[in-house]
């Protein structure tokens, strides 16, 4: 049985690897980046200064709904070349946007931080640095997950039953390391700052018409803000588990793999198309695996339902004080925004959405 379980793991490390997802850090992009060749330079220079030219003015405070030429044409082949729509990704703002201050010490947050910043201060820095964490999170359940697969092919109900054990503790965890998030990010300066730069220009009230590309198109151009659901970690655990989630939500949740970075929206289709992981189940009749399974998907709705208290938190009850303070004539945050997520979508009432779907996706035993 040793040998088996042995070649198991090197099989999916070849695996992983083909959809560059690390076998250490997960999607997290290893060691990014700090410095761009010399050629991008003035990028970068704009780049790391970007809080205090927005803030002093510097940089052009409104845009007119134009994006200059001198950027829109460079972002946009940039963007092409990497296969990622022309706008801030959660692969961006997270997966290629940290890194170690000391590289031989561990992943923890006061050994991590940002490359690039723009306001919001050290509550932007935890956002980023504790969704980083989370991420990290997910890589022993991404490896589960892999397991899982082959031993639905093999098959092996007892390294099935293993993955799926340990695919639940990987999800507790990460609802763990999201409750950190209270600890680093302040929800007033989340609702009046961060979520302004993260939101877009599609199903953006504040900008009905989308932004036009100086020399790439006349018209506007509509696309989604940054958003946890551009993250491909539960795009991964919704595919493995059979999710099946409302069509509002689904064309939701799929337009946001196209804001993915291929390879990684490659693999979450290639764990659509194995053998379903709930048919197996139920035709093997182990119901230690069906128990197992349905462990997850409490472990998963719990994790959908601490997202839900979270951006209760730093959006709903975030909005209710800005209300108040422009009652009171003190400045705030504009008001477009107030019930949406980055995404652009009514975000509680799809968070809940989606979380009792999960729920839904529950199995009984046959007989």
């Amino acid at each position: 049985m040793e040998p088996q379980t042995g070649n198991l793991k090197t099989a999916w490390q070849v695996s992983l690897g083909s959809y560059y997802i690390s076998e250490e850090y997960g999607f997290l992009l290893p060691n990014p980046l700090r410095e761009l060749p010399d050629h991008y330079r003035p990028w970068m220079e704009i780049a790391r200064n970007l809080p205090h030219l927005i803030e002093s003015h510097q940089l052009r405070a409104h845009v007119n709904k134009v994006l200059p030429r001198n950027l829109a044409i460079p972002f946009v082949e940039v963007s092409r070349n990497l296969g990622l729509p022309p706008i801030l990704v959660h692969s961006d703002l997270v997966l290629a946007n940290w890194m170690k201050r000391n590289p031989e010490g561990p992943m923890e947050i006061s050994n991590l931080d940002t490359i690039i910043l723009f306001p919001g201060g050290e509550s932007l820095r935890g956002f980023i640095l504790v969704t980083v964490l989370v991420e990290n999170a997910a890589v022993p359940g991404i490896k589960a997950l892999a397991q899982a697969m082959h031993a639905v092919l093999q098959p092996s109900q007892d390294a099935l039953l293993e993955a799926l054990q340990q695919l639940k503790l990987c999800i507790q965890d990460m609802t763990r390391t999201l409750g950190r998030m209270h600890d680093y990010v302040d929800p007033d300066i989340f609702y009046a700052v961060i979520r302004i730069f993260l939101s877009g220009w599609k199903d953006n009230p504040a900008m009905p018409k989308g932004l036009i590309y100086e020399g790439i198109s006349k018209e506007p151009l509509k696309y989604s803000g940054g958003s946890a659901a551009q993250s491909s970690v539960l795009h991964a655990f919704d595919e493995f588990l059979g999710i099946h989630h409302s069509e509002e939500s689904a064309d939701f949740l799929y337009r946001m793999r196209d804001y993915m970075p291929p390879s990684h929206k490659a693999f979450i289709e290639e764990i659509h198309s194995a053998p379903s992981l709930r048919d197996f189940i139920l035709s093997s009749g182990h119901g230690h695996c069906l128990t197992a399974y349905n462990q997850c998907l409490e472990a998963l709705a719990e994790l959908r339902s601490y997202h839900i208290t979270v951006v209760t938190r730093y959006l709903v009850t975030a909005a209710a004080r800005a209300r108040s303070r422009r009652l009171d004539h003190l400045p705030g945050p504009p008001q477009a925004l107030e019930d949406r997520g980055t995404g652009g979508t009514a975000v509680l009432s799809f968070l809940k959405n989606v979380r009792d779907k999960t729920l839904e996706a529950t199995l009984h035993p046959s007989g």
